[in-house]
């Protein structure tokens, strides 16, 4: 058998986007290096700008502030990994109550429906001041008073009824004739949704879920509001010390390294889906 060999209209071909990726990358470059010194040059050249450099990037400031900011910042991953293994649990949960249809199971799927309209309508900030200062007033046996349990309780409650509606809309995505055809099959309601949609439902929707948990690593700075020590905290503790607004560049810039290749990842999941599509 012969080997294949490319003609050489494939190969003009080949040659011609090689060439026209390198002109695209180099005039993308070259724009953003224009836009990134334009704008490096208007902020430097503002009048304020000797008083906001020492205000906000004071070196000595940053490298002072930086290893508490750096410990709190570890209690920020903590409860980010906490909540979010409670929030797939709940919001998978509740996106499957609302999805029953058995009359004998209405007060369940209302309960449900009452809890997600609730939770997304109450903002996540109100919600951990209701459960930071609200829970232990009661003074009921088994309320936890741990700060840090009480952020994470309100967190999971917050985002559990976003993340349900990210799963419902998962599972009402696979088609019906899929379920008819499992029925069909002798399959339970139940073993339906757990072998048919489900996982479907679930792979369908890992690109919105990274974006909530994307957002929820960011909101777990407002548990600062109710005491725990975590990054925020500590950049306030050290800005109250010194009036000097730097430890909060250093929280933000370690929430920054977690984000963004968080949000490269959603980008490349993203892509891969439209890949399978056809899109």
């Amino acid at each position: 058998m012969s080997e294949w060999v490319k003609s050489e209209r494939q190969i003009e071909r080949e040659r011609v986007r090689r060439s026209r990726g390198r002109r695209s990358a180099s005039i993308a470059t070259a724009s953003t290096v224009v836009f990134l010194v334009l704008v490096v040059w208007g902020v430097t050249s503002s009048p304020g700008w000797p008083a906001v450099r020492a205000t906000f990037f004071d070196g000595e400031q940053f490298v002072a502030a930086l290893p508490d900011v750096l410990s709190g910042f570890l209690l920020n991953i903590k409860i980010f990994l906490i909540a979010e293994v409670l929030v797939l649990v709940i919001g998978l949960l509740v996106a499957l109550a609302r999805g029953i249809t058995a009359p004998a199971f209405f007060p369940i799927r209302a309960l449900a429906t009452l809890y997600t309209d609730l939770f997304r309508g109450v903002p996540t900030i109100l919600v951990i001041y209701l459960i930071g200062f609200g829970l232990p007033a009661l003074r009921l046996q088994g309320i936890p008073s741990d700060l840090v349990t009480l952020g994470i309780i309100a967190l999971t409650l917050s985002y559990g009824a976003y993340v349900a509606e990210v799963f419902r809309a998962g599972i009402e995505s696979v088609h019906p004739s899929q379920i008819a055809a499992a029925r069909s099959l002798g399959l339970s309601h139940v073993k339906t949704m757990r072998h048919v949609v489900v996982p479907q439902a679930v792979r369908r929707v890992v690109p919105p879920l990274l974006n909530d948990f994307a957002s929820l690593q960011k909101d777990t700075a407002l548990v600062a509001t109710i005491g725990p020590l975590e990054a925020l905290r500590q950049a306030y503790i050290h800005t109250a010390d010194t009036f000097n607004y730097t430890p909060y560049l250093a929280a933000a810039l370690l929430f920054i390294l977690l984000t963004i290749p968080m949000a490269r990842l959603t980008d490349h999941l993203a892509a891969r889906t439209r890949r399978r599509r056809g899109a």
